[in-house]
């Protein structure tokens, strides 16, 4: 009985819950109490099957985690990102073929044989931008800064369409793709075409000194047996590759508007769904700003976000209509296995809980 209630005490209405959503509190045991917590949520058939909060937002002020807290998405962005591309080229106002060289005038020669298409899979070969980054640097980067660097260089890792690496600058470059073809700043664009129309009315794309990130979680990283502040690096102000902030909330919209034409049509958003193909013929399994796979032989679209402070992980069955989406505010550890756990248990229905 005692330790019936020492469980009991430490996951709040636990006699209300069923076997699975038991068996998730258990998986989040670790971010539960004074610590970086989790925002977790399940969708299945449109409906939240299981929502979980756990531990704090801010440790400083002791504010809990709640399912309006906004977390850094990471790279969970790069989605949003190239939503803003997609939704452009059916606005006619550029063309997935069209090369940096078109779009920047100014650019190197060796941009011309960078299309739009390879910045979004990933096959651009263009240099890493945080390698770049002089260790005596001391401001943020932006995504203007990434560009700069760019035309800073005379060439590519690899000839462009040849090979697939993963590439932050091809997504903040991208960014700045948006503020040229649109006339808006990145922040603006989000706000109008994606956020507010979704009404995901507490995300925003941060910048600081411009807006602010509502019921905010700030980052952390355990380090000498205890958990430090850890919110921001130098790269952390760079957007296009990782920059917005979201909650499990607003996720929920955002998920349910990929199954619709409320962005754009059914057959432009399959393309950020379809694996890149290489000039080999080889194919990647990366679309436009999504992984693609399958798990337990079902269909999977996902995305980690991992930086300063974050981990974050969204995880698509679109053919079962089944999402987990997991945020947290600490830098360690990889969450993707949690999320595929939770999918064992509420998709598959697996008994080990």
């Amino acid at each position: 009985m005692w330790i019936i209630l020492v469980v009991a005490a430490s996951f709040p209405n636990w006699a209300c819950k069923n076997a699975k959503e038991r068996a998730a509190d258990r998986l989040f045991a670790a971010y539960t109490g004074d610590v970086p917590g989790a925002s977790v949520l399940i969708i299945h058939d449109g409906v939240h099957e299981f929502v979980g909060s756990y531990g704090l937002a801010d440790l400083e002020k002791k504010t809990p985690v709640t399912a309006m807290t906004n977390f850094r998405l990471a790279s969970v962005t790069k989605q949003f990102t190239a939503m803003c591309i997609l939704q452009l080229m059916e606005q006619g106002k550029l063309s997935l073929d069209m090369t940096l060289k078109d779009i920047f005038p100014e650019f190197p020669e060796y941009g011309r044989s960078i299309t739009v298409w390879n910045l979004l899979t990933h096959t651009s070969g263009l240099i890493d931008y945080e390698d770049l980054i002089p260790d005596t640097a001391t401001v943020q980067v932006l995504d203007k800064d990434v560009l700069q660097m760019m035309m800073q260089q005379d060439s590519t890792y690899f000839p462009p369409g040849t090979q697939f690496r993963y590439s932050n600058t091809g997504y903040a470059v991208l960014a700045m793709v948006v503020e040229k073809v649109s006339g808006q700043s990145f922040p603006d664009y989000l706000e109008q075409h994606i956020f507010k129309p979704l009404h995901m009315n507490n995300t925003v794309a941060y910048v600081k000194g411009v807006n602010e990130v509502p019921y905010r979680a700030y980052g952390y990283a355990w380090e000498d047996g205890r958990f430090v502040f850890k919110d921001q690096s130098l790269t952390s102000a760079v957007l296009g590759d990782g920059g917005i902030y979201s909650s499990v909330h607003d996720l929920y919209f955002w998920d349910q508007a990929l199954y619709t034409d409320k962005l754009v049509s059914k057959s432009t958003l399959q393309m950020a769904f379809t694996p890149a193909v290489l000039a080999s013929g080889d194919t990647t399994n990366y679309g436009f700003g999504w992984r693609i796979d399958h798990y337990r032989g079902h269909l999977r679209y996902h995305h980690t976000g991992s930086t300063c402070g974050f981990r974050n992980v969204i995880q698509r069955y679109p053919d079962d209509r089944f999402t987990v989406i997991i945020l947290t505010n600490r830098a360690e550890p990889n969450v993707a296995p949690l999320a595929e756990k939770l999918t064992d248990i509420f998709l598959f229905g697996d008994k080990h809980f």
